[in-house]
């Protein structure tokens, strides 16, 4: 179930960026080295986009619902307590506090 899962999101990730790098920016972006003209012309340039705003918002919403699914219901849960590497070390031991030495006297002229 996990790794049907993990490949349907890396499925889902692949086409979303697919489909934003397809999508005009102002500087025109990839879409028409990949193809987005051709594309523009079957469905009409205002369609284009539309049909492009639509499917990123449906596969976006697709990914993160899938990323839900699988951190809260398919990951193992931990049922005992873990501690952390520095909760589980043994606690320093002081050392005594060292007589101060008196301080060095200058000598007089």
């Amino acid at each position: 179930m996990y790794t049907v899962l993990i490949i349907l999101e890396i499925f889902v990730g692949i086409l979303l960026m697919i489909v934003v790098l397809m999508q005009a920016s102002k500087g025109g972006g990839l879409a028409g080295s990949l193809g987005g003209s051709a594309l523009g012309m079957t469905f009409g340039v205002r369609r284009t986009s539309d049909f492009l705003t639509k499917t990123t918002t449906v596969l976006a919403t697709i990914f993160m619902i899938l990323a839900l699914v699988i951190n809260l219901t398919v990951l193992p849960r931990s049922t005992a307590t873990e501690q952390s590497v520095i909760q589980s070390s043994p606690q320093p031991t002081t050392l005594p506090p060292q007589p101060s030495q008196p301080a060095a006297v200058p000598p007089s002229r």
